[in-house]
């Protein structure tokens, strides 16, 4: 799956979310909403290294969840780019992929 099909599905839960709970989702929403799930995904880490409380979690359900807010931070990424219509393949092979000295010209 191509980033900007999965951007679209994302998008879709993302809205019926928004509609149900009475979620404005304005500029500031997306990257507000981005920067709680960095510090959710903050707090799992931590967890996950041992270096915050585990609150009564178990070994698996901290990796879990870690998984889990690696998710979230894509997932709100895709939307923020979404929204402000970055073309996050496009912006990625100019910042990143067009160093990869291993990687045929284009």
């Amino acid at each position: 799956m191509h980033l900007s099909e999965l951007s679209g599905e994302v998008e879709a839960v993302s809205r019926i979310y928004a509609a149900r709970h009475g979620i404005e989702r304005d500029d500031n929403w997306f990257i507000l909403k981005l920067h709680e799930e960095v510090g959710e995904l903050t707090q799992s880490f931590l967890m996950r290294a041992g270096q915050a409380r585990a609150k009564g979690r178990t070994r698996d359900e901290i990796e879990c969840n870690f998984r889990a807010e690696l998710a979230d931070v894509l997932a709100h990424t895709l939307l923020l780019a979404r929204n402000f219509g970055v073309d996050l393949e496009a912006a990625i092979h100019d910042k990143w992929l067009v160093r990869n000295p291993d990687r045929p010209p284009q």
